[in-house]
């Protein structure tokens, strides 16, 4: 019975022993895979990738910048930061500087986006975000707005961001039904949607049967009136339509 115990013990010790050194081979081989970032900000991009390919990781130049603290051509800002410990293979994403800001920046308002947009390059400066706007009375494809302003000092990044005018959409309505109402109201009511009063048809009547022997006389052209009753319109109730549309009528007189 006692012997029986002690293979138990040294069974659970071994066991134990043996958990243990897998934990630390796990944790050793997890470990050996991590590097410390090095430091990279005044480095030139090449000294930068050579500095990061040397310890196993890859170097993303993702922007440049102006900087009046750091060397044109050299990395301004790293991430992550230096001294982090990260595995192998990890991306390091650094920013260039561009030195001082030496450019002007162009005043290129109220000219049409593509002007804007060569006198913007041709000065060595990028175009940014360019956004959009409606605006009534105003011509479309025009610089109305920009981001930094005309002869702005002390930039960051070499981007200017436009804001250009487009033509806008003409508003649009949900056709009224005017089915049933006398042609005045409904000719009102159309003045006063901005829309355009068309053709005003009558409708046909059906014939009335001649049982009279004598000739008949002709019958009176019917005319409309405010007073007349619409029985037929186009566009139809319920069409999408736009500002300025021409709706037409048939009436019953």
């Amino acid at each position: 019975m006692k012997s029986f115990f002690r293979m138990t013990l040294l069974v659970l010790v071994l066991l134990l022993v043996a958990l243990v050194s897998a934990l630390t081979a796990m944790r050793l081989a997890i470990h050996g895979r991590e590097v410390e970032v090095p430091k990279l900000v005044g480095l030139t991009p090449t000294e930068a990738d050579r500095a990061a390919a040397a310890v196993g990781l890859q170097l993303i130049m993702e922007r440049q910048y102006y900087s009046p603290q750091i060397p044109e051509g050299k990395v301004m800002s790293q991430l992550p930061e230096a001294g982090t410990h990260v595995r192998r293979g990890w991306q390091l994403r650094v920013a260039e500087s561009l030195g001082p800001q030496r450019v002007v920046i162009p005043d290129v308002l109220g000219q049409s986006g593509r002007a804007a947009d060569l006198n913007i390059r041709r000065r060595g400066l990028d175009v940014g975000a360019v956004a959009q706007i409606a605006i009534s009375d105003t011509p479309a494809d025009r610089v109305i707005s920009q981001s930094p302003p005309p002869n702005a000092s002390g930039i960051s990044a070499p981007k200017i961001s436009l804001l250009i005018t487009t033509t806008p959409e003409p508003q649009s309505f949900v056709m009224a039904n005017f089915v049933g109402q006398p042609l005045g109201s409904a000719t009102t009511a159309l003045v006063q949607g901005g829309m355009l009063l068309g053709t005003v048809g009558i409708a046909t009547q059906p014939a009335v049967p001649n049982t009279s022997t004598s000739v008949p006389l002709p019958a009176p052209i019917p005319q409309a009136s405010p007073a007349s009753i619409i029985v037929m319109q186009s566009p139809a109730p319920g069409q999408k339509v736009a500002a300025g549309i021409t709706v037409n009528f048939e009436v019953k007189p």
